[in-house]
């Protein structure tokens, strides 16, 4: 039988994952839960606990406990909304999905590093209607099974992720390579064009989210970070 501070750990859970809490958004406070869930003052902080150690919520001394807002965590890079970076240029962006499959993992490129059954998706992301970026994305249905019912339109998975699913943990690998295949068919340039590849995966509480491969055009796009010497 499962314990009440682990169901009201899951169903605040769920109300983050569902997008009901958004990232920023205030929880409860614990008089409120306590009254809700007709309980004591140490299962409602037992509850929170383990939603703050899993990187769900963050607490704020004398201002309450907020759903964590997804952040580099000690990386250099943060993880980018790149329909948001593409509006801010004052450019209109969309998300053309090109293929989209519940498969095993397996069936998905090996470079993705991700077990399971997933959502795949393939798309190519545009500004003002030209493309700059090919995507390959698999998103474990373990971890996100909700993701089954999304609609990747105008905005990518990508964006509908970073919405609705905190993360704790990221990792990213950048090389340059040339496009060839579909991608270079896709972003409409010669094979061996040179681009710029991301690979990036992230997880929550050491659970695997998604593992994304993504190609710009190496003229299109560029990262920078800003860190200091401590």
């Amino acid at each position: 039988m499962t314990s009440l501070h682990e169901r009201i750990r899951s169903d605040i859970e769920s109300r983050i994952l569902e997008g009901e809490l958004q990232p920023g958004d205030r929880l409860p406070i614990e008089h409120d839960l306590m009254e809700q869930y007709e309980c004591s003052r140490m299962t409602v902080n037992k509850a929170i606990s383990a939603l703050a150690a899993a990187g769900l919520v963050q607490r704020r001394r004398k201002a309450g406990t907020f759903v964590a807002v997804p952040s580099a965590h000690a990386m250099v890079l943060d993880i980018p909304d790149l329909a948001n970076e593409v509006r801010e240029r004052g450019q209109t962006y969309r998300y053309r999905l090109l293929h989209r499959e519940i498969c095993d993992a397996a069936k998905v490129e090996a470079s993705l590093e991700i077990e399971g059954d997933v959502l795949w998706t393939v798309g190519v992301h545009l500004a003002d209607g030209k493309p700059f970026a090919h995507e390959s994305r698999a998103v474990s249905l373990t971890a996100v099974p909700e993701i089954d019912d999304a609609v990747f339109d105008p905005e990518g998975p990508g964006t509908w992720l970073l919405r609705h699913v905190p993360w704790t943990e990221a990792e990213t690998h950048i090389t340059a390579t040339g496009a060839v295949d579909s991608a270079a068919q896709y972003l409409k340039v010669p094979e061996n064009t040179p681009c710029l590849c991301v690979i990036r995966r992230t997880w929550r509480a050491g659970e695997h989210i998604t593992a994304v491969r993504q190609l710009f055009l190496g003229d299109s796009y560029s990262l920078v970070a800003r860190f200091g010497a401590n």
